[in-house]
């Protein structure tokens, strides 16, 4: 069992800003005095998690933010993370497009055409990146490049042997 956990005693101008917080219309401030009026009260977070239908880590968490930040707890922040792991290193993305530059032949794939799947799968076996990574990663990692990403496709040429003659007529 978890040691109880509450708030530490509230100042008048604390208590009157949790009365008025309670009467919100925004359910994340309501949510949150009611959180802190029943720890003041002395019940415990598995018990006031029961009562408001939440997790009882949940009014942990906010208890703890209340008795580090005061009544900024009652502010809804930004979810956004603080920082974005990126897979490669300045010098990886560079290697990265040196990588794309040659066929995946050269690295004794069967294809001829590059995917986000297999770069970073070969980018793994040459030593660019430490762990395995998601096709996702190097389409970030190339749009940090600003290079533009679209997977190459195979054109239709005609059997006419004047075609190629045509097309560069008609495209000139």
């Amino acid at each position: 069992m978890r040691t109880p956990i509450f708030i530490r005693p509230l100042t008048q101008d604390e208590q009157h800003q949790i009365q008025v917080g309670l009467r919100s219309s925004d359910a994340f401030v309501m949510r949150r005095c009611q959180i802190l009026r029943a720890s003041a009260r002395g019940q415990r977070a598995p018990e006031i998690a029961s009562l408001l239908g939440c997790d009882d880590q949940t009014v942990r968490n906010v208890i703890h933010q209340f008795n580090a930040t005061g009544l900024a707890v009652l502010q809804e922040g930004s979810s956004r993370p603080h920082r974005l792991h990126t897979s490669f290193s300045q010098d990886g993305l560079v290697r990265l497009k040196d990588l794309l530059h040659h066929s995946p032949r050269d690295f004794g794939k069967e294809r001829g055409v590059w995917t986000l799947e297999l770069a970073a799968q070969v980018s793994f076996e040459q030593g660019i990146i430490a762990t395995p990574i998601s096709d996702e990663s190097v389409r970030r990692a190339l749009k940090r490049l600003k290079t533009n990403w679209k997977r190459a496709k195979h054109w239709i040429t005609s059997p006419d042997p004047l075609y190629q003659q045509k097309k560069t007529r008609a495209t000139a």
